[in-house]
This record gives structure tokens, C-alpha cells and sequence, in this order.
């Protein structure tokens, strides 16, 4: 399954970085981009996992950039 969210009020390559970093490091993640550029992050995954993936992407953005908004783009 692959999914792109738009991270509103991303302000920061370095932490889109670190946001990509943490993402891919995920369980089930086969792929993980932040551009910083379009503030979008895709996330490819094992679909049996993937609500879980999403939750804990959310709180890797959240946790590293606390004011972004997260929303499916």
C-alpha cells in the first residue's frame, strides 16, 4: 500500500530529515519520503501493517516537528 500526506506548516529540511529517517525505519516500511520542498511524505508499505505504520509516522512527525499539521493528501 502506498500513501501521501501533505505535513502542513513544515518549516525545516533538517527535521524533514529526521521525520524520513524515523519513518523508514518502521516495521513493514518498504519506503519512506519527506520532500520538504512540497511538504508531502509518502509512505509505501505492508498493507497488513499499514494503520499501525500511519499511526506511528504521525507521532514521529508530531514528536520531531510538534506544530505540523498532518493531513491525507
Amino acid at each position: 500500500m502506498k500513501k501521501t500526506f501533505k505535513l502542513e506548516g513544515l518549516d525545516c529540511a533538517n527535521c524533514a530529515a529526521k521525520i524520513e529517517h524515523g519513518v523508514k525505519a518502521l516495521d513493514g516500511v518498504s519506503s519512506a519520503t519527506v520532500n520538504f520542498m512540497t511538504t508531502k511524505m509518502v509512505i509505501e508499505g505492508d498493507d497488513t501493517k499499514f494503520e499501525e505504520i500511519e499511526k506511528a509516522a504521525m507521532a514521529i512527525a508530531k514528536r520531531i516537528e510538534p506544530d505540523v499539521v498532518i493531513k491525507k493528501a
